[in-house]
């Protein structure tokens, strides 16, 4: 089953806008849980005056709505999406609120010269980079024709990995200059390995294994950083924030949610403040092991060098 053309197109816009899709269902609707039911929580944050946090994809959903707690919490949030509208308004929100500060910056991440301008505009606003929220996505998990980005990428790998790859490396000097720091990668317990002899799924696509091979490089380039910049004082994690959350591109899909975004915001909270080793995947608030592939050294050397390469600096 296919969803209608119009919901094709929606879903082929809401690139960089949160709205994550983080573990996805055949689109035959599931068990509906009750929004009220109590969830595990993270502790609280701690006052993050001073503190600086970028979060990709958070003019909507799960980023939007994780924003707003680190701001709460003091912090300065810098905002990215595609929507001027929805970072502008969310910005004036947070102002109007009078704890934390924010600030908005248009980025479509299916476009890697779009990527090196955020950095840009990014590191020459901000003297320092507390966190590093790596959360915009895309899903066409129902889907079996391919997408590409700007530079012809699978849209999936383009920007769910290859855009936050790209991202982490140019701002690291500056989150590394901030430690101690973080950086956050929003995932999926939908993981599926990479066949690196055809990366971009020419052969066998499908939407769910795109979505899936792009959000385990996620979970294998988190592990691949952290024994390094564990060093230099910055801790890396990756999660899975919650199943099939009550998001606008699960409306767009016509799923059934599963999960609260509320869920998936204490999941991220979680990462900002845990003390597990770094380099940890969590299921929500549970660390667990992702797929074989991550923890096979080999294969996050060719996902760095296949990334060095199309990501370029």
């Amino acid at each position: 089953m296919r969803y209608s053309s119009t919901r094709r197109v929606l879903a082929r816009y809401l690139l960089t806008s949160g709205v994550l899709l983080a573990g996805f269902l055949s689109p035959v609707r599931a068990a509906s849980q009750d929004p009220t039911r109590t969830f595990a929580k993270a502790p609280p944050l701690p006052v993050m005056t001073g503190k600086v946090v970028l979060i990709t994809g958070s003019t909507d959903g799960l980023g939007r709505d994780v924003a707003r707690r680190v701001a709460e919490a003091g912090a300065r949030v810098l905002i990215t999406g595609r929507s001027a509208e929805r970072g502008d308004s969310l910005v004036a929100e947070i102002a109007k609120g009078g704890k934390g500060s924010a600030k908005f910056y248009r980025a479509d991440l299916a476009s890697l010269d779009d990527v090196r301008r955020l950095a840009d505009a990014v590191l020459r606003d901000n003297p320092r980079l507390d966190i590093l929220v790596n959360n915009a996505g895309v899903g066409f998990v129902f889907d079996t024709t391919r997408k590409f980005s700007a530079e012809g990428h699978e849209m999936h790998f383009a920007v769910n990995y290859l855009a936050h790859y790209l991202l982490t490396k140019r701002l690291l000097p500056r989150i590394v200059a901030s430690a101690p720091s973080r950086i956050i990668n929003v995932s999926s317990g939908s993981q599926t390995p990479i066949d690196f002899d055809d990366v971009m799924m020419a052969k066998g696509y499908t939407g769910g294994r795109g979505y899936a091979q792009s959000k385990l490089a996620q979970v294998m380039m988190t592990i691949d950083m952290a024994p390094a910049l564990e060093r230099q004082g910055v801790l890396t994690y990756s999660l899975h924030p919650a199943t099939t959350m009550a998001t606008t591109m699960a409306r767009a899909l016509n799923v059934t949610p599963r999960s609260t975004i509320a869920e998936g915001v204490e999941s991220v909270v979680n990462a900002i403040i845990t003390t597990e080793p770094t380099g940890t995947y969590f299921n929500q608030l549970k660390p667990v092991k992702a797929h074989a592939q991550a923890y096979d050294a080999e294969a996050r050397e060719k996902l760095r060098a296949i990334s060095e390469r199309l990501a370029g600096k």
